[in-house]
C-alpha cells in the first residue's frame, strides 16, 4: 500500500498551476512556431508573433501568459493501492488547497476568476476555488494527476450536440467553428468527445485536449485507425476555412484535433466539441509516497527565435487628443499604436453603468472622445504598474454598444469579432472596434506605464481603471464604416486556400 501525503498532493497542485500559468507546453510552443513560419497573412503573422514573444517573456518572467488565469479543472486517477494520509477532508477540499496555495502566491499572484451563486450574486470566492474534479479509481500504487487552468474566453465556445446516429461530425464541426468566432483566441486545438452521455461527451472532449500535440507526426505516418482519420480530415478543413490567428485570415486556425470516444446508447450520439486557446497552459504528474512532484523546468532556448516589434506601417495615436476625423481616418485592418490615457471596463461595469443610467445617477467617469479598453488585469507583484492585461472577449460587451456610445465614447479594445448590432452602432455613431491579440497579456502590460482606479473600486479586477500606455498594439477590427475585419478577411483566405488546393492538385 503506498502512503500518499496530503501535504504532498497539495503542494504537488500548486506547483503544476503556478508553472502552467507562465509556462507554455513545449509541444503547443513548437507547433505554434511552425505555423508562424507557414503563415502567409502579415496580419495573422503579426499575432503569432505577439503570442510567441509574450510566452517567451512569461517564461522569462514568471508571470501568467494571459490575465484569465482561468477555471482550474483536475483529472485524477488514484491507483486502489494508494491511500491518503488524511480521512478527514474530501478530495475536493484537499485538492482546493493546492489550488488556493498557487493562486494566491505572492510572487505570482493568478487571477481569481470563479463566482459563488452563478445564478444571482455572482460573489467572487477571491482564491479561485472551487476546482472542477473529476477522480477515477484505477489498478495500480501510484496516483496520476492532470491539472488545466480553462480560460472563460476558450470556455465560453463549447459546443455539444445529441446527434441523431446518421448526422455527419465532420458536417456539424464545420457548422459549429465559424459560429464560435474568434473569442477563443485561436490558433488552439480543438477537443471532441464522442459518445456516452451528453456529461460524458463534454468531459471527453475537455479531457482530449491534454493530450500532446501531434498532427504532424500523424499526418508524416499516416493514420491507422478511423479516429486518426477523422482527426486529419477535420484539421485539413477547418483550416481551410480560413479564419486564421485571432480570426484575422489566415492559414493556422487550429494546430490540432483531439478525439476521445466512449460507448452511448444505439438512440444517439452525443458529441461535445471544446477549444483550447491560445494560452494553452495544462501539466500532468505522478505521486508514488516519495514526496511532491514537481515539474522540469524548459529551456529557454526551445522557444522559436521570434521577437516580435511594432509594424513599421503602424499609425501612432495619441489618445489624450482622438477627435473624430481621426478615428474616421481609420481603415479596417490598419495597426495602430495607441498613446495616452484610456479607461478600462467589462461585464460588471457595463452593467453597473446601465443600472445607473436608468436611475439618473452621476457616472463616476466621462466617457465623451475616450477609448475603453474591455480588461481584467491581474494584481501587479513587485515594480509592476500591472499584472498581465490582455483583452477580454468583446461579444460580451455588444448589448451596451449604443449605450456607450451614446456617451460619447470615441472607441473601444477588447479582442475577437463584434455581431451584427455591434458593429451597426459602431458606423452609425462614426466609432471604432480595435483589437489587440488574446493571449499576449505579459506583452500588453508593457506598454502599460501607470494604473489607477477611477470607478467602482469594489468590483475588483472588473473596476474602471486608467491606464496610461505607450504604443499599445491594436488593429483596426471595425472600422466607422463599418467594415468588419473579422468577418472579411476569413473569406478572402477561405478562397485563397481553396485556390492554392486546386492549383496543387492540377
Amino acid at each position: 500500500m503506498t502512503l500518499i501525503k496530503t501535504a504532498d498532493l497539495i503542494e504537488s497542485v500548486a506547483d503544476a498551476l503556478q508553472y502552467i500559468s507562465y509556462y507554455h507546453p513545449m509541444d503547443y510552443i513548437r507547433a505554434l512556431g511552425t505555423a508562424y513560419e507557414a503563415e502567409a497573412n502579415p496580419a495573422a503573422k503579426d499575432a503569432i508573433a505577439q503570442i510567441l514573444t509574450n510566452s517567451r517573456m512569461c517564461a522569462e518572467g514568471h508571470r501568467p501568459i494571459c490575465q484569465d488565469t482561468g477555471i482550474v479543472n483536475v483529472f485524477v486517477k488514484w491507483g486502489m493501492e494508494c491511500r491518503l494520509d488524511d480521512n478527514s477532508r474530501s478530495m475536493q477540499e484537499i485538492i482546493d488547497d493546492g489550488v488556493r496555495k498557487a493562486y494566491l502566491n505572492p510572487e505570482n499572484r493568478l487571477r481569481a476568476s470563479i463566482l459563488k451563486d452563478p445564478a444571482f450574486s455572482r460573489q467572487n470566492t477571491k482564491d479561485n476555488t472551487p476546482c472542477v474534479l473529476n477522480v477515477e479509481m484505477v489498478p495500480g500504487n501510484k496516483v496520476v494527476i492532470d491539472v488545466a487552468a480553462k480560460g472563460g474566453g476558450s470556455e465560453n465556445k463549447t459546443k455539444f450536440k445529441m446527434m441523431n446516429p446518421s448526422d455527419s461530425i465532420v458536417d456539424w464541426v464545420l457548422e459549429m467553428v465559424p459560429q464560435m468566432g474568434a473569442g477563443w483566441c485561436p490558433p488552439g486545438m480543438l477537443g471532441i468527445g464522442i459518445g456516452g452521455t451528453a456529461e460524458k461527451a463534454v468531459a471527453l472532449a475537455k479531457e482530449s485536449l491534454m493530450d500532446p500535440i501531434d498532427m504532424g507526426e500523424l499526418k508524416a505516418r499516416g493514420p491507422q485507425n478511423k479516429i486518426e482519420e477523422l482527426r486529419i480530415e477535420l484539421f485539413d478543413k477547418v483550416n481551410a476555412l480560413g479564419i486564421g490567428a485571432q480570426g484575422l485570415g489566415g492559414l493556422a486556425t487550429v494546430l490540432d484535433i483531439k478525439i476521445h470516444d466512449y460507448p452511448c446508447h444505439a438512440a444517439g450520439k452525443p458529441v461535445a466539441m471544446i477549444p483550447n486557446c491560445a494560452a494553452t497552459r495544462h501539466a500532468h504528474f505522478t505521486l508514488d509516497g516519495s514526496g511532491p512532484a514537481y515539474l522540469e523546468t524548459p529551456k529557454l532556448s526551445d522557444w522559436p527565435q521570434v521577437d516580435w516589434k511594432p509594424s513599421k506601417e503602424a499609425i501612432k495615436v495619441d489618445l489624450d487628443n482622438l477627435t473624430p476625423d481621426v478615428v474616421q481616418s481609420w481603415n479596417h485592418g490598419d495597426r495602430l499604436l495607441l498613446n495616452g490615457k484610456m479607461l478600462t471596463g467589462r461585464d460588471a461595469a457595463h452593467k453597473r453603468i446601465k443600472d445607473m443610467l436608468a436611475k439618473g445617477e452621476a457616472l463616476p467617469v466621462d466617457f465623451k472622445g475616450r477609448v475603453i479598453y474591455y480588461v481584467g488585469p491581474v494584481d501587479p507583484v513587485r515594480d509592476e504598474v500591472v499584472g498581465p492585461a490582455g483583452p477580454t472577449t468583446a461579444t460580451r460587451m455588444d448589448s451596451f454598444m449604443d449605450m456607450m456610445l451614446e456617451q460619447g465614447l470615441a472607441a473601444c479594445v477588447g479582442k475577437a469579432e463584434r455581431g451584427p448590432a455591434a458593429t451597426e452602432s459602431i458606423k452609425t455613431h462614426k466609432s471604432a472596434y480595435l483589437m489587440a491579440v488574446g493571449g499576449a497579456a505579459y506583452l500588453v502590460a508593457r506598454a502599460i506605464k501607470e494604473a489607477k482606479v477611477v470607478g467602482f473600486e469594489d468590483l475588483g479586477m472588473e473596476a474602471i481603471y486608467e491606464f496610461t500606455v505607450e504604443d499599445m498594439p491594436v488593429t483596426v477590427a471595425v472600422d466607422s464604416e463599418g467594415q468588419n475585419v473579422h468577418r472579411l478577411a476569413p473569406l478572402v483566405w477561405q478562397e485563397k486556400i481553396k485556390r492554392e488546393k486546386l492549383l496543387e492538385g492540377a
